[in-house]
């Protein structure tokens, strides 16, 4: 039932922190620099890396956050039967030693795949809404040089 809460809340902290995080990514961050037609050709001809759609990039977002509390479960689980192996064997020094480590391994876990997964989440958010302002302003379009 923990686990439940756990996951619970990591969803909920990562919700917020995409939530705060959308102001930042909606505004251009040097809308005065635009470059020329054979600066922008030139960038295409070489080879570039091909990005993610917003929706995959949230989708590993996503995942990354899974696989933080997955790891996180299976770090605290792993502590707390190492406890209870001690604790039967009347060892309650390294019983408690194998919790704390298991709940410091289960908070990195947890930390590090949500700090991951919020990044993502963000990233493809603010491309998002960059392609949806560009669709109902009308701006990025295609050279208006062509029809001469």
């Amino acid at each position: 039932m923990e686990i439940k809460a756990t996951i619970a809340s990591i969803f909920v902290a990562a919700s917020i922190l995409v939530c705060l995080s959308l102001p930042a990514f909606a505004s251009p961050a040097n809308p005065q620099q635009q470059g020329t037609a054979e600066t922008q050709s030139v960038q295409k001809n070489k080879k570039q890396k091909a990005e993610r759609s917003p929706g995959k990039e949230v989708g590993k977002g996503g995942e990354d956050v899974g696989k933080g509390a997955g790891k996180g479960a299976e770090s605290l689980g792993k502590g707390a039967g190492g406890a209870a192996g001690n604790l039967a064997t009347l060892h309650p020094g390294a019983a408690a030693t194998d919790l704390g480590k298991g709940a410091a391994g289960a908070g990195k876990d947890v930390g590090v795949g949500t700090g991951k997964g919020a990044a993502k989440i963000g990233k493809g958010t603010g491309k998002g809404i960059g392609k949806l302002g560009k669709k109902i302003f009308g701006r990025g379009g295609k050279d208006k040089k062509e029809s001469d």
